[in-house]
């Protein structure tokens, strides 16, 4: 249900886990099941796995090979155990690591979006007194989020605010109008961050 839900309301859906050689790795089975589909054993990924392991090569092993009918393959640099990708669905490795050498052979192969730009400005200020201004500010600037990271330093509270948006020209006029409605109570708001 979760991966038919998500797949219709996203570019792209990437899980973690459950692709590995014991009998608690269901994940194949479970998206196979949800888009209707037959899990079989991907004659390249049974290829790999056999050119990886020669003759140790087990029936667990060989389950690292099972993906839905239909499905392409996800180099693995790491382990060789290759995720899988099937529609817009990224079936990839638990371990982190592995995740990662996963993700870097998916570079250049997927449609990003807009890239997300960031400006910070910083005032010695305690988040809590100015919390209202803040969503308002944001709420008037739309495209844009602010997030408002406090901290401690030379004895004094101060906030850094990140303001984050795709758009520029939408990004420096929410740092202009924060700068401003921190003059307007007496505070002063510094560009780039404190």
């Amino acid at each position: 249900e979760a991966v038919n839900a998500l797949r219709v309301k996203h570019d792209y859906l990437f899980t973690t886990g459950g692709i590995g050689p014991t009998h608690d790795d269901i994940t194949v089975d479970a998206i196979a099941a949800a888009l209707d589909l037959e899990v079989i054993i991907h004659p390249d990924a049974r290829a790999i796995l056999a050119a990886h392991y020669g003759d140790q090569l087990t029936d667990a092993r060989l389950r690292m090979a099972r993906t839905p009918a239909g499905a392409s393959l996800i180099e693995n640099p790491r382990t060789k155990a290759p995720g899988i990708r099937v529609e817009n669905i990224f079936i990839m490795a638990g371990v982190p690591h592995i995740t990662a050498g996963m993700l870097d052979a998916l570079t250049g192969t997927l449609q990003g979006g807009r890239p997300l730009l960031s400006e910070t400005v910083g005032c010695w200020v305690a988040e809590s007194e100015i919390a209202e201004m803040l969503a308002m500010v944001e709420r008037t600037h739309e495209g844009t989020q602010i997030g408002s990271y406090p901290f401690f330093r030379e004895g004094k509270v101060g906030t850094n605010f990140v303001i984050r948006s795709v758009d520029n020209d939408t990004l420096k006029t929410c740092a202009s109008a924060l700068i401003a409605e921190l003059a307007a109570l007496g505070r002063e708001g510094t560009l780039g961050g404190i």
